[in-house]
Parts: structure tokens; sequence; C-alpha cells
């Protein structure tokens, strides 16, 4: 391995205190629930003190506002893959990645999320539009151009709308039925562009 990316003994340690910190509060939102997070349960269960814990996040937001970035980089990752590996999928599998996340309880995929756009603001939107376009642009049979606007409504109809359903418990909404109605929406709306874009080259 070339010297200038091995990852000496010090970094390697930090790495590792930085993921038991992580995992730490992963496992304490899931079993106990976020108001039960502070930093010095964290600490406790990731078995570092509480200022080692500070020498690497200023506070339980940041914690939590970084494992939002993972979560969220991560799901970039599979939906590309998703893209690339079933190209004849549709769109089910990419709203199942953006419905059921990689890992935890939709509480705590809630309460990452929102710990994230606080810290980073509508740009974590922005990131999934500009991650979907990069995925799609080899598929042939997408390779007409979306058009910002078209782009816009295509990325953001899912995440605002499940953001929309999880700030709204009190409607009760299926899992099921929720993701059929939301590919039926997005497979008609990519419908609908193809046949725009046919006709347009017709004309």
């Amino acid at each position: 391995m070339p010297e200038k990316t091995r990852r000496n003994p010090k970094q390697a340690r930090s790495q590792a205190t930085v993921d038991a910190i992580l995992e730490a509060t992963f496992h304490i939102l899931e079993t106990e629930g976020h108001a039960k997070l502070t930093t010095n349960r964290i600490s406790e269960r990731a078995g570092v003190s509480i200022g080692t814990l500070y020498q690497y996040f200023s506070d339980r937001e940041a914690i939590l506002a970084a494992m939002g970035e993972r979560e969220a980089e991560a799901i970039r990752q599979e939906i590309t893959r998703i893209m690339i590996e079933q190209p004849e999928g549709g769109a089910r599998p990419v709203i199942q990645a953006l419905m059921n996340g990689l890992q935890g309880s939709v509480e705590t995929r809630i309460v990452l999320g929102d710990a994230l756009i606080r810290a980073r603001g509508e740009q974590v939107i922005s990131d999934h539009h500009n991650a979907f376009l990069e995925s799609v642009k080899e598929r042939e049979e997408l390779s007409f151009s979306f058009g910002r606007e078209a782009a816009f409504v295509l990325t953001h109809t899912v995440v605002c709308l499940l953001r929309a359903a999880a700030a709204e418990p009190e409607l009760a909404l299926e899992a099921g039925p929720l993701e059929d109605e939301l590919v039926l929406l997005i497979e008609s709306y990519l419908a609908a562009l193809t046949v725009r874009a046919q006709k347009k080259v017709a004309n």
C-alpha cells in the first residue's frame, strides 16, 4: 500500500473511536429512544470518556448529524447501485431504498434525517437530486434530457412526500400502500416524460 494512503495507528484509533461513538448512539436510539440520548450516556455505552467524545463532536446534535450524513451517503450509493444493476427494475427498488433506509427503525431514521437537515439545510435534498441524475444519465431509455424542472420534480417528489408522511403520523399511512402510490406516481411521470420527448423528436 502506498505510504500516502496507509492509515497510521493514530488515525486508525481515531476512526475506531468515532465508529464506537456512532454505534453507541445508534444502539441507544434503537433500544431506548431519542429522549434517553445524552452525551454522557453515549460515552458510557461507547466505552470512552466524555472528554474524548468532545474531542470529536461538539454535542449530541453533531453526533446525530454525522450519523445522518453516513446514512444519506449510503442511500445515495445504494440508489446508484440499484440503477446500474437493476436497469429494468423500475422505480420501486429506488423508492424502497428511500423508504426503508439501510438500517434502523423509522423513528431512528427520522431523528437522523432531521438532524442532518438542521445541520446542512435543504442541501441534503439537493444531494439526492444530483445523485439520482448522475445514476440515470447512462440509462438508454431515459437518454432524453429531463430539463431542470422535470428533474426537480422527479428527484424531490418522493423525498418530500416521505418527509411529510413522517411529520404526520396521525394519518396512520401504511407503508405498503404508500409505496405502491409513490411507484405509480413516479413511473407514470417517467412514462409521460418519455412520450413527450418522443413527440418532440417526431415534430
